[in-house]
């Protein structure tokens, strides 16, 4: 499987959910997670470990959970916090820290940098919801130096003995708590689907080799239903 053979729906208002859901996602997040998101923001910080005063590129940054964990862990280092959502950046500007983050509006399939800018890159819960995922991860191999690393963490189908748990708990369970802490039941019915027709973390993985990424590794969380991977671009 090729970048290029994942279906999209191109029809779909991603941003639009996005800007609504913004007052509820630090909520829902600690909600579906039973309080392990932060958790997992700590840990793709931690595993990106770019070099003293480092540039680093957290993207689909949201309310900036990874953005603010990477600049606390790493204050000589210049941190970049972007999103496709005003909404959601508005929440992120509030945070304490949010001043040693420089938040910018910005789309991931036109990122708005100079080849090898960045010495990390960072991303949570970007890529199932992308148009052309390819087109998306070229991009970051190109804005990300050589020897950088690409830290993802995002939801993935389960597999395994609880794949048909997990499976009525994404269609069932997600959009119901949707619909209690955000009275919003379809967006988080959207959210659930985009997991359940997702890449394998092993599939994603054979995507960043052949876009000359290395030393490509992953870790499930929560029932493998989420999965922080990494790689290294090649020098």
């Amino acid at each position: 499987m090729t970048a290029d053979d994942i279906p999209r729906d191109s029809g779909s208002d991603v941003r639009g959910i996005f800007e609504k859901i913004a007052g509820y996602y630090d909520r829902m997040n600690f909600v579906m997670t039973l309080g392990r998101h932060e958790q997992w923001c700590r840990e793709v910080a931690a595993r990106v470990a770019p070099p003293v005063g480092g540039k680093l590129l957290d993207l689909a940054t949201g309310t900036g959970v990874i953005a603010l964990a990477a600049a606390r862990k790493y204050p000589a280092a210049s941190v970049t916090g972007i999103d496709f959502s005003e909404e959601m950046l508005s929440r992120a500007r509030t945070k304490s820290g949010a001043g040693a983050v420089r938040w910018q509006v910005a789309d991931a399939t036109r990122l708005p940098f100079e080849d090898e800018s960045f010495d990390g890159i960072t991303e949570g819960y970007l890529l199932r919801n992308v148009d052309d995922l390819g087109r998306v991860l070229r991009e970051q191999h190109r804005v990300l130096k050589p020897g950088g690393r690409l830290v993802v963490l995002e939801t993935c189908p389960p597999s395994g003995p609880v794949k048909s748990a997990a499976k009525w708990a994404l269609g069932k369970m997600v959009p119901l708590l949707g619909q209690i802490v955000a009275r919003d039941r379809a967006s988080y019915a959207y959210l659930g689907s985009t997991t359940l027709a997702f890449v394998s973390p092993q599939q994603l993985a054979d995507i960043l080799h052949e876009l000359n990424f290395r030393e490509v590794g992953w870790r499930k969380k929560f029932f493998g239903t989420n999965v922080i991977l990494w790689a290294t671009k090649s020098k």
